[in-house]
């Protein structure tokens, strides 16, 4: 690791300015994430503005009915507040999913969003990565790709987006807000993240210089009846292999509304438009719920290693679906 400069930010104008006056410069949050990618060498900041001071660690009910989110609030506080959990379990799933009880305490939401892939291409720096280095290839494609990604991916890059929390986000409608120079911007998280094609090293739509500031999430009663599912190698702490956050509300035997988002599938979470369209307004039950999947994952293009995820998010589909709908029944 190389020498660095450490400065702490008082308030978000001074570290949007920071950031401003010195590209290699880097926000720390919780440093989960950044810190990791530092010691390979994957990141070489010159200075590291922290932001753990700003006033960017509340939970706060909208007046609508939705949640305002501070980037700075951690994932343990995130997911054991109770607003989240009544209103948007299946966040509160996903975090808890999502790492050990120490990582929780430090990991901010702000860096969960801008965590970076765990392709161990990516983070091993004597390996061709378009990501690190656009152009010199992406060697997961006739490499070990078990667990990279079966939608929308390219040829320039294969891996998966690695966050738990960004796929209920995706599927309940979050939008993020962000700071610049120039004043506060948001972002809907379905153009947050941006699509792999030929510049995978060019990962959201954030300006230059934004300082994320939080997350807002609409009200959306159906999210109060959902659940986030998670596939992994091992019940410890691990990755997904594949992941679902999923909300349905059934009446009188007919999908009115339902919320998908699929992760460990993309290079970013990955809403199931499709399989939304087919579910509403059709009968509730398992031959609709495996339609729904079909629709979506008609658009999968695995490699010769990783095809056991298209079956494996069909099963989860129907798995979850079916149990948000037998809840819902008793």
């Amino acid at each position: 690791m190389r020498e660095f400069d450490y400065r702490r930010a008082t308030d978000v104008a001074g570290a949007v300015a920071l950031l401003g006056a010195d590209p290699d410069t880097r926000f720390l949050g919780g440093g989960t994430n950044l810190v990791d990618l530092m010691k390979t060498g994957v990141e070489r900041p010159t200075r590291l503005v922290d932001i753990r001071e700003l006033p960017l660690d509340r939970i706060e009910t909208t007046d609508d009915g939705g949640l305002r989110i501070g980037a700075t609030v951690t994932n343990a506080d995130l997911a054991a507040h109770p607003e989240v959990r009544r209103r948007y379990p299946a966040l509160a799933q996903a975090v808890l999913a999502g790492a050990s009880g120490q990582l929780r305490n430090m990991a901010t939401v702000g860096g969960n969003l801008l965590q970076r892939t765990r392709c161990g291409y990516f983070t091993d720096v004597t390996q061709p990565c378009n990501k690190r280095i656009p152009g010199s290839g992406c060697p997961a494609v006739e490499g070990e790709h078990h667990n990279h990604a079966v939608l929308g991916a390219s040829d320039r890059c294969v891996a998966v987006h690695p966050s738990d929390m960004a796929v209920p986000l995706a599927a309940f409608d979050a939008v993020v807000r962000y700071e610049t120079a120039d004043g506060p911007g948001e972002l809907p998280l379905a153009e947050f993240y941006l699509p792999v094609g030929d510049t995978p090293h060019r990962e959201t739509a954030l300006p230059p210089g934004a300082l994320i500031t939080g997350v807002v999430l609409p009200p959306a009663p159906v999210a109060a009846r959902s659940r986030y599912r998670k596939v992994r190698e091992r019940a410890s702490y691990a990755f997904a292999i594949g992941s679902l956050a999923a909300a349905l509300d059934v009446r009188d035997g007919v999908v009115h509304e339902a919320r998908l988002a699929l992760g460990a599938v993309a290079s970013r979470p990955w809403r199931a438009l499709a399989a939304e369209a087919v579910l509403t307004g059709a009968p509730a039950g398992a031959d609709t719920y495996a339609a729904a999947a079909d629709a979506e994952l008609a658009a999968a293009r695995p490699l010769p290693h990783n095809g056991y995820k298209v079956t494996l998010m069909r099963n989860l589909v129907v798995a979850v679906l079916t149990e948000l709908a037998e809840e819902a029944a008793r």
